[in-house]
């Protein structure tokens, strides 16, 4: 099995090759390729109001999900999109029972990324899935979404970090934060 990598949300938008349906587009932190996964409404309505920390009314279907891991006193440690067929992604769960075994769930993409940032766990993908279905960001063109943590150095993602600190935007420094640490673990 190839090497795992972490993926990052850069963007979610409407589809314009599939009217109706959403592209949620993940990148690779290290070599910015960027994996567009075609998701149906209802997951980019979840996987939005997630990432913008709104709270509905009442529990949405992830929310739901969560909530019933938790009570089972199980954790999600990590998503794993590990598998690309037909164009179509698979991914798994990795839960952590109480008794701290850890089981992996099959789960769609998408349902498994909109309860990754609900838990605020990340999301991988092996080498050979990014290498198949990635873009370099680079290729994109006037599509770009987003900048790519692996384009600033080290001085610029801390002035980052305290720039969304400032703005009182946790989400984003936690990541920044993590990201800062590996390629300093990474030399």
């Amino acid at each position: 099995m190839s090497e795992k990598k972490e993926l990052a949300i850069v963007a979610l938008s409407s589809s314009e090759s599939q009217p109706g349906n959403y592209v949620l587009i993940l990148e690779e932190l290290e070599q910015q390729r960027r994996i567009p996964i075609i998701i149906g409404m209802p997951e980019a309505q979840s996987i939005a109001i997630a990432m913008e920390q709104m709270q509905p009314i009442r529990p949405l279907t992830h929310d739901l999900l969560k909530s019933t891991i938790e009570a089972l006193g199980g954790v999600l440690k990590e998503v794993l999109i590990h598998d690309l067929v037909e164009g179509v992604f698979h991914a798994r769960l990795m839960l952590q029972k109480h008794d701290g075994a850890i089981l992996e769930i099959d789960a769609r993409s998408s349902d498994a990324i909109a309860l990754a940032v609900r838990c605020g766990v990340p999301v991988y993908s092996y080498q050979h899935v990014i290498e198949a279905a990635g873009i370099l960001a680079d290729t994109l063109g006037g599509h770009q979404m987003g900048g790519s943590y692996a384009k600033f150095t080290l001085a610029e993602l801390e002035d980052l970090l305290k720039k969304v600190i400032e703005k009182e935007d946790y989400e984003s420094a936690s990541k920044i934060r993590d990201y800062i640490e590996r390629r300093k673990e990474d030399g």
